[in-house]
């Protein structure tokens, strides 16, 4: 197996695939390096493809230190993969728990980014819900720990899954299955530390109207939690672009893997062939028709 070693010695299995720009993927708290595999065998074709499994997440490795897993952590282990392989600059694609990590990758690491692509991103953002969503985290931390075998399969059918489960039971109990091979431990401690503790999207709008990297948005539009939170990223980044696909749950790039290859080669060849999108800020302004009373 093929590992990078992050700033604190962690090892972070990675597997690529390909020749040309580099782009690098990162999963989603419910996935793995595994779950790009439709994009790594689509984008292989002409771009070099990297997709690696995070810290806490198997065949990596599983610090069981709690402090050795932050937004940070997973944002420098994204560099860290990018540096061992002596890449300096990659698109960087992100689900869920991923988008995160791109997002603050574009914030704080941009010019090692050619462009951004955040897709399902957002759960627990609404500064409201801030306290309920990290109960949420905590109870699930400790059902994880106390009985991972039931209450993975209860994640794999969340109320943003099971729209993947009723198009495509096979493509769905593939993902369920591998979701079992993951580390009761491992994702206690990320849950603990990465998702329960990172700061929220909205917390984070003056550092999104900084970002000037190429950015895609991507959502599914009956992933309830993550709507909102793409709109606010949309409004605030004025390099980006948002695409919802219909009828879509939250594990987009493997439920309509055709609807978001085609998305994201658009994205990624509009970028390369150096046609970048900036919004024009009187689109931004205020009223319908632009005539004032």
């Amino acid at each position: 197996m093929t590992y990078a070693t992050a700033k604190d010695g962690t090892r972070l299995h990675y597997e690529e695939a390909g020749s040309g720009t580099p782009v690098i993927f990162i999963h989603e708290f419910a996935g793995d390096h595994r779950s790009w595999e439709p994009q790594m065998r689509f984008f292989a074709r002409t771009f070099r493809c990297i997709a690696y499994s995070a810290r806490g997440f198997p065949p990596s490795d599983i610090p069981q230190d709690g402090a050795r897993y932050s937004q940070a952590h997973a944002r420098d282990d994204v560099i860290a993969v990018l540096d061992h392989l002596k890449i300096e600059r990659a698109h960087v694609v992100g689900l869920s728990m991923g988008g995160f990590a791109a997002l603050h990758v574009g914030i704080t690491h941009p010019q090692r980014a050619r462009s951004l692509v955040i897709a399902g991103c957002g759960y627990g953002a609404e500064p409201d819900k801030k306290e309920k969503f990290q109960a949420e985290c905590e109870a699930a931390a400790v059902s994880f720990e106390s009985n991972w075998s039931e209450t993975a399969k209860k994640y794999a059918l969340g109320p943003t899954r099971v729209q993947f489960q009723n198009k495509d039971p096979r493509g769905w109990a593939e993902f369920s299955n591998q979701l079992q091979d993951h580390s009761p431990r491992g994702q206690a401690l990320t849950m603990r530390g990465v998702q329960m503790k990172r700061p929220s999207l909205y917390e984070l709008t003056d550092a999104m109207k900084k970002i000037d990297l190429p950015t895609l948005i991507v959502t599914g539009d009956e992933d309830d939690p993550c709507l909102e939170p793409a709109l606010l990223m949309k409004r605030n980044i004025r390099t980006s672009g948002l695409v919802v696909l219909p009828y879509s749950g939250h594990t987009i790039n493997i439920e309509e893997p055709e609807a978001f290859n085609r998305a994201l080669l658009e994205f990624l060849v509009k970028v390369d062939e150096g046609r970048p999108h900036v919004r024009d800020p009187r689109s931004a302004a205020a009223g319908i028709l632009g005539f004032k009373k």
